[in-house]
């Protein structure tokens, strides 16, 4: 989804990005499946990334003074990633709606969660816990 309606329709000035799609993949897909996923990845990624350099810009401009604070929001972006772990489950998981599949991911997003605010609960309303230059 987009994160605009996020961004200037909500009070918070904190954005949690739970993302489930891996930007990097280390392999090549082989097969007309894994083709197809990756190419649906790709196309979602791309606008993620358009609109997590867009808040990165604004951002600076913002800390340069160059942007009216009361008309652009100065937005804290945070990231759990679990792209990798799922990943790993391949393109067919994603098909997967087995109750003890089902219960797997759900603890693995759990557990994900505890670990990001084991790290990061001292950043909400703060600071970005995520690095926009860097990942965006």
């Amino acid at each position: 989804p987009a994160l605009h309606p996020l961004i200037y329709q909500a009070e918070c000035s904190d954005i949690l990005l739970v993302q489930i799609n891996p930007i990097e993949h280390l392999g090549v897909p082989d097969t007309v499946p894994e083709i197809m996923d990756r190419m649906n990845e790709v196309t979602f990624n791309a606008s993620l990334l358009a609109e997590l350099r867009a808040i990165e810009f604004v951002r600076r401009l913002l800390a340069q003074g160059k942007l009216d604070p009361r008309r652009y929001k100065d937005v804290r972006m945070h990231r759990i990633d679990g792209g990798a772990v799922l990943a790993r489950m391949g393109s067919a998981s994603k098909a997967r709606a087995d109750l003890g599949f089902l219960r797997q991911l759900f603890e693995l997003g759990r557990t994900a969660g505890q670990q990001w605010l084991a790290a990061h609960r001292q950043d909400l309303g703060v600071r970005a816990s995520l690095n926009l230059a860097h990942n965006a």
